[in-house]
């Protein structure tokens, strides 16, 4: 009789050589993968750690043929500026690790999105899938074809980064239900996006508990003019209140409103997603569930190279970051115009 799997020894992980050596994953990586990144006491100790617990790099997996210290982000869309961030995270942490990162864009297509992964799939290491919009099956198996991590977009059995957005939306609304909006509409973004999926079931979810209605408009083009298109639809019975799938969605509904001679925030209030650079450029300056971009980018390439550097992926819950509204002057009580303010 075969030896049963669950009886074999575990093996070390980059994480165990970590914690015996009293050092960061990142260090043990760049120790193996980078040594004249690390200092000659903290490699020696590194070393000493893996030959205790018996761990083996392992930089040749999913078929890899060698090693090309680059490695790939693909975006849904390389012109929307809830991207910037992670970009510049993203490189960051790439290029702490002596990586090269080669930046894609799928412009919103699942087609496009898999044709170049398997482009670029010789030439890189691994690859970080920011906004996927493939199915959650086609994901699994890039993953199984190569190091993979996902961002914005919680994938089973691969791991993923994704923003507190049950709590984001709780914040939202708390914050319109506090100023006497009954009814909130919901600006939805693309078919495809995870996120917009989340948002609206966690709008369903927590509306009840602020005795708030909701409703639901869309899909729309994730851009301002998706949003300039949601604001002509709602022009001639403007809700009090609106909440917009991002904050280019968001903009672009305060334009057009403004055009149609209908007043931001005193006759419609109007909150977006993700804090972006112009959030805050815009008259009236934008209420939004801000969520921390740069760290996203960054702990998503961090955990890929984890584990193109030997590192067992995580099964369990995605690594969740914190959101925070910040209240502009964008919304307001029912018919009353309020100062800027950040909660």
């Amino acid at each position: 009789m075969g030896e049963d799997s669950t009886s074999r020894p575990k093996k070390p992980t980059i994480y165990d050589v970590a914690e015996e050596a009293g050092v960061a994953p990142s260090t043990v990586s760049r120790t193996f993968a980078r040594p004249g990144r690390v200092g000659a006491d903290t490699a020696a100790r590194v070393r000493r750690a893996a030959r205790t617990l018996g761990y083996r790099t392992q930089p040749l997996e999913f078929g890899a043929t060698s090693r090309t210290s680059m490695v790939a982000l693909v975006i849904a869309d390389v012109t929307n500026p809830f991207h910037f961030g992670i970009i510049r995270g993203a490189e960051e942490a790439a290029a702490d690790g002596d990586y090269t990162m080669v930046l894609a864009d799928s412009q919103e297509s699942a087609t496009r999105e898999r044709a170049l992964i398997d482009r670029v799939r010789p030439s890189v290491e691994g690859i970080v899938l920011a906004s996927p919009r493939m199915s959650d099956s086609a994901i699994r198996m890039v993953a199984k074809q190569m190091p993979t991590t996902v961002l914005n977009r919680a994938v089973p059995d691969v791991p993923s980064v994704v923003t507190d957005v049950l709590g984001g939306v709780r914040r939202a609304v708390r914050h319109l239900s506090s100023q006497g909006h009954r009814t909130i509409t919901y600006l939805a973004g693309p078919e495809a996006s995870w996120t917009d999926g989340m948002r609206w079931r966690a709008l369903l979810e927590v509306a009840p508990d602020y005795d708030v209605k909701v409703r639901r408009h869309g899909p729309f083009a994730p851009t301002v003019k998706g949003g300039m298109r949601a604001a002509t639809l709602l022009a001639k019975y403007p809700p009090t209140a609106v909440l917009a799938f991002n904050d280019s969605v968001a903009i672009g509904v305060l334009r057009e409103l403004q055009t149609r001679g209908l007043r931001v925030p005193e006759d419609v209030s109007v909150v977006g997603f993700d804090d972006i650079f112009s959030a805050d450029l815009v008259s009236p300056g934008l209420t939004t569930v801000a969520a921390p971009l740069r760290w996203l980018g960054n702990t998503a390439m961090k955990n890929l190279l984890a584990l193109i550097h030997g590192a067992q992926s995580q099964r369990g819950e995605p690594a969740r970051a914190p959101t925070k509204l910040v209240v502009r002057g964008s919304t307001a009580a029912v018919g009353q115009q309020v100062a800027t303010r950040c909660d």
